[in-house]
C-alpha cells in the first residue's frame, strides 16, 4: 500500500513539474510589447472638425483594404499637443509614427514622431 501511494505521488509530481514550463509560457504570451507603426492618414481635430470631443485631440484618419474609414485618435503627449497647430484649422495629410493600443473602445495612438505629408 505504501508503495502504490510513494507512486502516485511521484508520478503527480512528476506532471506538476513537467506542466510548469507550459504556465510561463502562457504568461509570457499575455506580456506583449506594443507594436511601432508608421499612419499615413488625413490629420484633423476632434473637437474644432469631427464635433467629437469637448477640447482639441489630434485625429488621423485612414481607410481600409475594404474602404471602411478608421480613426486614430492621439493621446495627448508633447508631441501630439505640439504639432496640433498644424491640423486645427485646416486637415492636411500626415504621417506618425508611434503605439497603437485600444481605449475606450477607440484606437489611440502614442506618436513619438508626427510629420506633415508633401
Amino acid at each position: 500500500m505504501k508503495k502504490s501511494l510513494f507512486a502516485v505521488l511521484a508520478t503527480s509530481a512528476l506532471m506538476l513539474a513537467m506542466a510548469a514550463p507550459s504556465f510561463a509560457e502562457d504568461k509570457d504570451k499575455e506580456v506583449k510589447e506594443p507594436k511601432v507603426v508608421t499612419i499615413t492618414g488625413e490629420g484633423t481635430c476632434a473637437k474644432c472638425a469631427l464635433k467629437e470631443a469637448s477640447s482639441c485631440q489630434n485625429v488621423i484618419q485612414t481607410e481600409n483594404k475594404k474602404g471602411k474609414k478608421i480613426s486614430y485618435y492621439l493621446a495627448q503627449n508633447d508631441i501630439s499637443k505640439d504639432f496640433h497647430k498644424n491640423i486645427c484649422e485646416e486637415n492636411k495629410k500626415i504621417t506618425a509614427t508611434g503605439t497603437v493600443k485600444k481605449v475606450d473602445g477607440k484606437r489611440e495612438l502614442t506618436a513619438t514622431k508626427i510629420e506633415l505629408v508633401k
